[in-house]
């Protein structure tokens, strides 16, 4: 469902629970229209997290790097339980996932593992996993099953296409025509016949005059535009994709966003929002959206 068509839907919502808060001598009426408010309440939360995907990375495909840390099977073993969980997770939601690469364990277990995830929103939906998950169980390597905690790395990026399209609308651009300058004779162009073109929002400006008509000239100009569209857009690509490498540099085993218990009490919990449950199997067959929105909506709060 698109925006227009969500904000429509929210619209109708309050609408309706004022038609029911308007008759107030009618307890049943009055519980409809509040749990009505409560909905719209919902649904306005959902298109702030919605707004938050503007970012065209958002929208698109993500990368998923799992990592195992010190600890050897232990931990090899947890990153291969993250990797089936963030598999199940996107499995339900309809998402394709694509194994991108893969370094097992010595017993048991991955060291290493790359995914490609693609779905609406995967990357807006995936980057707020990106931290130090921990577990704490009872060993099944340990023969004298004691507690162990065991720590992977998880890291989401987007995965930028290259293949990048360029749309130019006319009517974000100025076009000037002017004469074309010459050494004179009976080849200087007496008519406007050059082309400037320049694009308001990005501030790009090209102009061609190579031709003696105005139609070849605009059309030159227009590709220049394109070209140099293409080269700012390749750009900014390169330069998330370096900062992306820079911030991957920082995490650290102090990143840990989030703790899944298994012995001597049932509990996962995120510990940037506090959100919390007791519902270890259903979170590790891939449950997880309690966690990911709850963290979308703190930082759409406080934004």
């Amino acid at each position: 469902m698109g925006r227009k068509e969500t904000c429509a839907g929210l619209q109708s919502l309050f609408d309706e629970a004022k038609e029911f808060l308007s008759i107030t001598d009618d307890s049943e009426m009055m519980a409809a229209g509040e749990k009505l408010l409560a909905d719209a309440y919902q649904k306005a939360q959902e298109l702030k997290i919605m707004a938050m995907f503007a970012d065209p990375a958002d929208q698109g495909p993500s990368f998923l790097e799992i990592h195992a840390g010190a600890g050897g099977t232990e931990s090899q073993d947890w990153a291969q339980m993250l990797l089936r969980m963030y598999s199940r997770w996107a499995e339900n939601k309809g998402f394709a996932v694509e194994l991108l690469s893969q370094t097992d364990g010595e017993e048991a277990g991955i060291k290493s593992v790359t995914l490609r995830i693609t779905g609406e929103n995967a990357y807006g939906l995936l980057k707020g996993e990106t931290g130090i998950h921990r577990l704490v169980r009872i060993s099944p390597f340990d023969s004298n099953a004691r507690r162990h905690t065991s720590f992977a790395s998880v890291w989401a990026y987007p995965a930028i296409e290259q293949d990048i399209k360029i749309e130019i609308k006319e009517s974000d651009c100025r076009i000037d025509t002017y004469r074309a300058s010459g050494a004179g004779g009976q080849h200087v162009n007496k008519t406007d016949s050059a082309v400037r073109i320049t694009h308001r929002p990005s501030g790009l400006v090209v102009q061609c005059q190579s031709e003696r008509s105005q139609q070849q000239n605009r059309e030159i100009a227009w590709k220049m535009l394109k070209a140099k569209m293409y080269k700012q857009e390749l750009a900014r690509q390169e330069q998330q994709r370096a900062e992306i490498e820079a911030a991957k540099s920082d995490i650290g085993w102090g990143h840990q966003i989030r703790s899944y218990v298994l012995q001597p009490y049932q509990m996962v919990k995120d510990l940037r929002t506090n959100t919390e449950t007791s519902d270890t199997k259903g979170v590790l067959d891939g449950e997880i959206d309690i966690f990911i929105y709850a963290n979308l909506q703190k930082n759409v709060m406080m934004s």
